[in-house]
C-alpha cells in the first residue's frame, strides 16, 4: 500500500527529534510497525534518558522504556526471521491461526484457544519452538457443567503429550444453559498460554508481514484484471 511521502518524512523527523520507538511511531501515525521499521531502520535510538521531556518521563513511569526497547528489538528480530521460519509451511499456518484465534489484548502474553485437537497440536509445536527456554507453557480447558474433568484431562494430556494434572479448568459461562442445546465442544476448549513479551512482539511482526503480502497480492490481481471489482459488484 502506497503512503503519502510526508508520512515517511514525519516518521523520520519524530524518530530523530523525539527519539520515539517503532511502537510509538506506529501508534502516533496510525501505520503498521513493518512500514515504520523500513522507513526508520537506519535511524537507531539510544537508551540515554537525560534529554527526555517531562511528558516523556511521565510516560516512562506508566510503561518503562526498557520494555519498549525489548519489544522493538524483538519486533525487528521477527521481521528478520520470517523468511527462514516460513520455509516450514506450517509456520504460516500458525501465524494465520494466531491472527484469527490468538489473544491480542496484552502485549506480554501469547495465548491461543481452540477446540480442534489438530489445531492445538500444531499451535503447541510452534509455541514450544518459539517460546524462550525459561518460559513455561500453561494449559487450561473451558468446559461445560456436564462434562467429565478426568476425561478431558486424559484426552488433552494424551493429545498434546503433557501431564494432564498440569491442566487447569475454567467453567464456561453458559454451562447452566444446557436445555435444548444441539452442539457443544466435545473436548472443551483448550488454551495454551505463554507470558513471553519478546515472542508476542515477534508475532506482531509476523502478522504484519502476512497482512502486507495479502495486500500486495490483492493489488496485483486488481491491476492484472482491470474492471474485475466492477464486474463482481454487478
Amino acid at each position: 500500500m502506497a503512503h503519502a511521502p510526508y508520512l515517511r518524512e514525519k516518521a523520520r523527523e519524530l524518530r530523530v527529534a523525539k527519539r520515539l520507538t517503532i511502537d510509538e511511531l506506529a501508534e502516533r501515525l496510525a501505520l503498521s510497525r513493518s512500514t515504520v521499521y523500513y522507513w526508520v531502520r537506519d535511524l537507531p535510538i539510544e537508551g540515554n534518558t537525560s534529554r527526555r521531556t517531562a511528558a516523556q518521563r511521565r510516560a516512562t513511569k506508566a510503561m518503562p522504556r526498557r520494555f519498549a526497547a525489548v519489544r522493538e528489538a524483538a519486533y525487528l528480530d521477527g521481521v528478520a526471521s520470517f523468511d527462514i521460519l516460513a520455509e516450514d509451511p506450517t509456520f504460516r499456518d500458525f501465524v494465520c491461526m494466531y491472527m484469527a484465534e490468538g489473544y491480542k489484548r496484552d502485549r506480554n502474553t501469547v495465548s491461543i484457544s481452540n477446540s480442534d485437537p489438530a489445531i492445538m497440536v500444531m499451535s503447541q509445536r510452534w509455541m514450544r519452538r518459539l517460546t524462550a527456554e525459561h518460559k513455561v507453557l500453561r494449559y487450561a480447558i473451558q468446559f461445560h457443567a456436564d462434562q467429565s474433568l478426568p476425561e478431558l484431562r486424559s484426552f488433552w494430556g494424551a493429545t498434546l503429550g503433557i501431564d494432564g494434572g498440569t491442566i487447569s479448568f475454567q467453567r464456561k459461562s453458559n454451562s447452566n444453559q444446557l436445555t435444548g442445546r444441539t452442539w457443544r465442544c466435545r473436548h472443551g476448549v483448550m488454551t495454551i498460554r505463554s507470558y513471553d513479551t519478546p515472542l508476542r512482539a515477534r508475532l506482531e511482526a509476523w502478522m504484519d508481514r502476512l497482512r502486507s503480502e495479502w495486500t500486495v497480492e490483492s493489488n496485483l490481481r486488481d491491476v492484472a484484471q482491470p474492471g474485475s471489482a466492477h464486474r463482481l459488484g454487478r
